[in-house]
C-alpha cells in the first residue's frame, strides 16, 4: 500500500529568502534601486488599475531591456544570487528524513508571486515536485515577450486544490473542477502545512487552516503581523523563519508531521473496522 503524503507549501520571497527575488542579481543591472523599481510598479498598477504581479513583469522586461538577455537562461542565472534563510538548503533532507520515519512521503511545493525562472536558478529547486510561479513567454528566439503566467495572492489557492487532488497540470481545468470526496484525494487537506510570511499568503493560510491542515507563517525580526494572523485566528503558529536543525520551526513541523502519522493510523484502522 502507499505511503500517504505530507505536501509542505513554501511561498518563496520572504518565506524562503530574505528579501524578494529581483532584488539580488536583477537590480545590480539596472539603473534604478530596488526602491525606485517597486515604487514604479506601484505607479504603473494604479495608473492603469493593472493586476500588481502583471506590472512588475512588465517592468522588468521594460526596465531590463538592452541591459540583459532577457531569455529563460539569463533569468535562471540571477536565481543564483539569491540568498536564503539559515537552515534551508538542508531543510528538504531533513524533513523528508522524518517523513519516512513515521511511515510517510513527503512533497514539498512552491507557490510564489515571484518568478519560476529565478526560481529554477536557485540551489534548492530540485527539491520541489512543482514550482507554482509566475512565467515568461518566450518568442522563437527565447526571449520573454509576455507573461504566461501570472500568480497572485488569491489565484494562489488554486494550486492548493491541484496538490490537494493530484491535478498538477495547469492547464487541466475540467479535472480539477470535478467534484471527488476528500479521503479520494491525492493529499487530504489534514496533510498540508503551508508557510507563508504575511498578507498576500492569507487566502492560502486560511483555506489550509480551516480544512483541517496547518499554516505557519514566518517572520524576520518583527513579530506584529505574524501576531495579528494568530490573533484573528488565519494560521496556527508563528516562527521566526529559521530553518537550521532543531530550531523552534523545525520542532512544530515535525510535531505536526507526528500528528498527521498518528492521524493516518487512526484512520487506517477505521477502513478496517468498516467505519
Amino acid at each position: 500500500m502507499a505511503k500517504p503524503i505530507v505536501a509542505l507549501m513554501y511561498d518563496f520571497d520572504k518565506t524562503l529568502s530574505p528579501k524578494n527575488m529581483q532584488d539580488y542579481g536583477f537590480m545590480k543591472g539596472l539603473d534604478v534601486t530596488s526602491e525606485e523599481f517597486w515604487a514604479a510598479c506601484t505607479k504603473l498598477t494604479k495608473a492603469h488599475q493593472m493586476d500588481s504581479i502583471l506590472s512588475y513583469m512588465y517592468m522588468m522586461l521594460e526596465k531590463g531591456h538592452g541591459k540583459y538577455m532577457l531569455k529563460r537562461e539569463s533569468f535562471r542565472e540571477l536565481g543564483k544570487s539569491v540568498k536564503l534563510f539559515p537552515g534551508v538548503q538542508t531543510w528538504f533532507g531533513r524533513i523528508n528524513e522524518y517523513c519516512e520515519s513515521k511511515g510517510l512521503k513527503c512533497e514539498h511545493y512552491i507557490i510564489s508571486s515571484g518568478l519560476k525562472e529565478i526560481i529554477e536558478g536557485t540551489p534548492i529547486a530540485g527539491e520541489f515536485k512543482e514550482i507554482y510561479a509566475a512565467e515568461f513567454l518566450y518568442d522563437e528566439d527565447g526571449v520573454a515577450k509576455w507573461p504566461a503566467m501570472a500568480v497572485n495572492y488569491t489565484s494562489k489557492t488554486q494550486f492548493l486544490y491541484r496538490i490537494n487532488k493530484g491535478i498538477l497540470d495547469v492547464t487541466e481545468q475540467r479535472a480539477l473542477n470535478e467534484y471527488v470526496p476528500e479521503d479520494k484525494r491525492r493529499i487530504p487537506f489534514r496533510n498540508m502545512i503551508y508557510f507563508g510570511d504575511g498578507d498576500t499568503d492569507i487566502p492560502c493560510m486560511k483555506l489550509t487552516k480551516v480544512n483541517g491542515g496547518h499554516s505557519i507563517v514566518v517572520y524576520q525580526k518583527d513579530k506584529k503581523e505574524s501576531e495579528r494572523l494568530i490573533s484573528e485566528n488565519r494560521v496556527n503558529f508563528a516562527f521566526k523563519a529559521d530553518y537550521r536543525k532543531d530550531s523552534p520551526l523545525e520542532k512544530a513541523v515535525k510535531s505536526v508531521i507526528d500528528n498527521i502519522a498518528a492521524t493516518e493510523t487512526l484512520k487506517k484502522l477505521e477502513r478496517r473496522s468498516g467505519f
